[in-house]
């Protein structure tokens, strides 16, 4: 129920709003631009059946994954969390590693004031929370983090780093250890670890460096920014993970997370909801700095002056760093019955600098990846269906999925 095709559609479609996508699209190949498209076409029984359109045809470049990493890192915690009996809402204490990372006993943002991966899940998805994923790559240590996504079917992957934690890499492959605790009782304790084995994921088939000169501490370096040590997870998997997620029925059992009904509709609620949204057992935000717009970059472009159309929901998680922009996102318009899955990268560094924190983020990356979200949307909206979508299942509290 996916099919791919070649992509003169969509080269047409988007060179047709050039003057819209700026600079970026004059250039795809110096700002390292890459584009996945799903149109969703349901049946009368309304299952879906997806056309992927992939634009340019073959980029070569690395990209930087930065917060993206998190999405693939919150599917696994629930699947583990599972796979050991641990109820996600169960209080997580994370233990410290000296010259590391400090122990995290307590969290303020928490009603109950303490920590538990259901609450990093959300502050992940609400606000891009960098501790948060921490601690989950933490728990899953970083063997297991790999191989979960190897077998799966992401074999280029490669997640070696907490993040915002200028560690070496022998000291990101040493994982805390971590209690849970459910009403004062203990269910399960999991060790420190230690990653002995080899460089996850398979051998690069481009140079992971970008920029022309970068800072090593002080000092600026005339020479490019070598990404070897760093995350890396391709946007085609990313946009695949996503997919598996929000149609589960349209992948094959391996790609599948192991994920219950309520963890969809948990998933559903967090990756839609804005940080403008927590109530109740939520974490509380400045939403002066945390925006209604903060995490969604494609259509929204992380701009809060930007008011989305009433009906429509954005299920997605972004990243940035370096210069580099991503969002994978699934649209769903309650109000005009469209669907769409969009992902998109984008690099935003004219002055070729890595580590300077000048970056072309307002100027060239955050108009692109907005104006990409719009035509995709406007294109959709006036699309023709044989069948309308019945999108109940991504309402709240109305959420069924099927399982295979």
């Amino acid at each position: 129920m996916r099919h791919s095709i070649p992509d003169k559609y969509l080269d047409s479609l988007l060179a047709a709003n050039s003057a819209r996508l700026g600079p970026a699209f004059a250039d795809p190949a110096a700002f390292r631009v890459e584009i996945f498209y799903t149109r969703i076409d349901r049946d009368a029984r309304n299952r879906p059946h997806l056309t992927e359109h992939h634009w340019p045809q073959a980029p070569s470049s690395y990209f930087y994954p930065a917060s993206t990493v998190k999405l693939p890192a919150a599917l696994l915690t629930l699947e583990t969390l599972h796979q050991l009996g641990i109820p996600r809402d169960a209080d997580m204490l994370t233990d410290s590693l000296p010259g590391i990372s400090a122990a995290t006993l307590a969290d303020t943002s928490s009603p109950t004031g303490m920590p538990s991966a259901e609450h990093y899940i959300k502050k992940i998805f609400l606000v891009s929370d960098n501790d948060a994923f921490n601690r989950l790559y933490e728990f899953l240590g970083q063997e297991a983090l790999n191989a979960g996504l190897h077998r799966k079917g992401y074999p280029d992957s490669r997640i070696i780093h907490r993040l915002s934690m200028p560690l070496t890499p022998e000291a990101n492959r040493q994982t805390n250890g971590a209690r849970f605790l459910q009403n004062g009782k203990l269910l399960y304790t999991r060790p420190p670890r230690h990653y002995d084995g080899p460089a996850p994921g398979t051998a690069p088939r481009e140079p992971e460096q970008a920029g022309n000169a970068h800072y090593a501490g002080d000092s600026l370096v005339a020479a490019p920014f070598d990404f070897s040590q760093k995350n890396r997870l391709r946007l085609g998997d990313l946009h695949r993970i996503l997919q598996s997620i929000i149609f589960p029925e349209t992948v094959t059992s391996r790609e599948r997370f192991r994920l219950t009904e309520d963890d969809y509709r948990f998933l559903y609620r967090y990756m839609s909801r804005l940080p403008t949204e927590s109530e109740g057992t939520d974490p509380k935000f400045d939403t002066g700095e945390f925006h209604r717009n903060y995490t969604k970059y494609l259509m929204g472009g992380a701009d809060s002056s930007i008011r989305l159309p009433p009906g429509l929901r954005i299920f997605n998680k972004s990243g940035w760093a370096y210069g580099f922009l991503t969002d994978v996102a699934y649209f769903a318009d309650f109000a005009n019955n469209i669907e769409f899955l969009l992902s998109a990268r984008v690099y935003a560094n004219t002055d070729g600098i890595i580590g300077d924190d000048t970056y072309d983020y307002e100027t060239i990356g955050k108009p692109f990846l907005r104006e990409l979200g719009a035509i995709i949307y406007e294109t959709e909206l006036n699309r023709e269906r044989k069948y309308k979508p019945d999108l109940q299942r991504f309402q709240e509290g109305k959420t069924r999925i099927h399982i295979p």
